[in-house]
């Protein structure tokens, strides 16, 4: 499973910096719809897309996104390399797994779910 997710909206105040950023950190790809927004390919069949939208201010608590990654630790460090920041986490859940709150560079927090380290 490639990091699925369901559909999902991404303020911020540069679309193209968001835009690099999620590129950089989960490989989705990114179409310009407007001068404000971006449509997102999250190349993965198993969840739905979503767009960013520059708000031209902090999108303060816009979004909540939910991705299931391979590796929290890995990806949390691969965020944290590309400007944001690790807020929560890791902890266990009390399914077996493990799960992480984050920010992006723009402030959204992203939950992260992944298996169980061991």
């Amino acid at each position: 499973m490639s990091d699925p997710v369901v559909h999902f909206e991404i303020g911020c105040r540069d679309s193209g910096a968001t835009a690099k950023f999620y590129e950089d950190v989960f490989g989705w790809t990114t179409t310009p719809t407007n001068k404000y927004g971006r449509q997102i390919a999250t190349n993965s069949a198993d969840g739905v897309q979503g767009h960013i939208t520059a708000l031209g201010h902090e999108p303060h608590n816009y979004v909540l996104v939910y991705i299931r990654v391979d590796d929290v630790a890995a990806t949390i460090a691969k965020i944290e390399a590309a400007g944001g920041a690790g807020h929560i986490g890791p902890l266990p859940t009390p399914q077996g797994e493990t799960f992480a709150w984050v920010k992006d560079p723009a402030g959204n927090t992203i939950g992260l779910l992944g298996p169980a380290v061991a």
